[in-house]
């Protein structure tokens, strides 16, 4: 499952949030956003858990935990196409 997860600090790193994640299960991959000009976080990223069973709880226990001094916005992402 592709899991969006907003309002992260500026300050967070890629590293620390795949930590966090695997504290639910399994994490394929780790993306945080990164605004190309300034070469700053987006405030946001996308996380891949194989397992959906693991993703929902960690969006479940997550939405609206407070990270890094900022709540986060944690949800299944939505495919653009």
């Amino acid at each position: 499952m592709n899991i969006y997860i907003g309002n992260l600090s500026y300050n967070v790193k890629e590293s620390d949030l795949h930590q966090v994640m695997q504290d639910y299960g399994t994490v394929e991959s780790t993306k945080l956003i990164i605004d190309r000009e300034t070469r700053r976080s987006k405030g946001f990223a996308f996380v891949v858990m194989p397992n959906d069973e693991e993703a929902r709880n960690a969006i479940r226990e997550l939405n609206g935990a407070e990270y890094a001094g900022r709540q986060m916005i944690v949800k299944e992402a939505i495919s653009r196409n």
